[in-house]
């Protein structure tokens, strides 16, 4: 193909074209904020500025997840509080109860409370957060326990799955974050006998003695009842550590997210005075590009004929 036009008009053009691609690229830097837009603007960066936007996400899916078992973990250590009172509550039942002088009548109406605090347990069990049973362990869409005052600690054993969830934190670790009905109210010894800090048992133990008028039964339901308040106190003290690893992970999982964005916006981010510099001095150079054309002469040899 010829070209119509003499090499200083080309070198114009082309001069042009480019000062008016660059005012092109800085207008979009500025409006846009950001350096790199596509893979062609920093080949060498973009797998890194890709490797950040992943690790944004993934952190970000983290936070997620450990605010959800921090509601739950918060109200876990709320129903163990409410429970250890309940115990509490049965501990100084046992203690009306116990002695001669008690009648049996008297031993009657205490048993119902009690009952009514073994009902209240069983409940506590039976904790749902998000449509979870929260001590239901890996089995969480039904309840591991229901009241069957026939059985030696006073409730059915529906499922005895364990509790392998696990919370990952930020730096990659994982750690535990619930503990199941059974680990907490209805422990059990290797042969699973009922053990001796066994909290549904050492409840019912009582009722049963009250109900019986057993004086020796309602001394030996005292004893449980210690062992069983100790159980709770030990999985209270589970479900605090898990609060504070979960915060501390909450504080980390922020400190990287910062730590993450600040290195995006360091390799993505534009200079926004430099970008606007740069405008400035390319819009000069192209007022000077056209002025300096509009002044050259546009005479022809047709001029000279005519």
């Amino acid at each position: 193909m010829i070209s119509n036009l003499d090499p200083a008009s080309e070198r114009f053009l082309l001069d042009l074209t480019r000062i008016q691609k660059a005012i092109g690229g800085a207008t979009q830097t500025i409006s846009s904020g950001l350096r790199v837009t596509s893979p062609s603007d920093a080949p060498d960066e973009i797998s890194d500025i890709l490797q950040l936007y992943a690790d944004i996400e993934r952190n970000t899916q983290i936070r997620t997840n450990l605010g959800r078992v921090s509601a739950e973990a918060s109200t876990a250590q709320s129903t163990l509080e409410t429970a250890a009172r309940m115990v509490d509550r049965v501990r100084v039942l046992a203690s009306q109860g116990a002695g001669t002088i008690q009648t049996a009548e008297t031993r009657q109406i205490l048993a119902g409370e009690v009952t009514a605090l073994l009902e209240q347990l069983v409940n506590a069990s039976r904790t749902i957060v998000e449509n979870r049973y929260i001590f239901s362990g890996d089995q969480d869409q039904a309840p591991s326990y229901q009241v069957n005052l026939a059985n030696p600690n006073g409730v059915d054993r529906l499922s005895t799955a364990a509790a392998s969830r696990q919370v990952q934190h930020p730096s990659g670790l994982a750690f535990s974050v619930a503990k199941t009905a059974q680990e907490i109210f209805d422990s059990r010894n290797a042969d699973d006998t009922l053990a001796a800090d066994n909290v549904f048992a050492a409840v019912n133990s009582l009722r049963v003695a009250l109900e019986s008028d057993d004086d020796t039964g309602i001394e030996s339901s005292l004893v449980a009842l210690r062992s069983a308040g100790t159980r709770l106190s030990k999985e209270l003290s589970f479900y605090g550590a898990v609060q504070n690893k979960l915060e501390e992970a909450a504080n980390f999982a922020s400190q990287f997210e910062l730590r993450l964005k600040t290195e995006l916006s360091n390799r993505r981010d534009a200079d926004l005075t430099e970008a606007i510099l740069e405008l400035e001095r390319n819009k000069t150079h192209e007022e000077a590009a056209l002025g300096a054309r509009a002044l050259m002469p546009h005479t022809s040899l047709f001029d000279f004929l005519s």
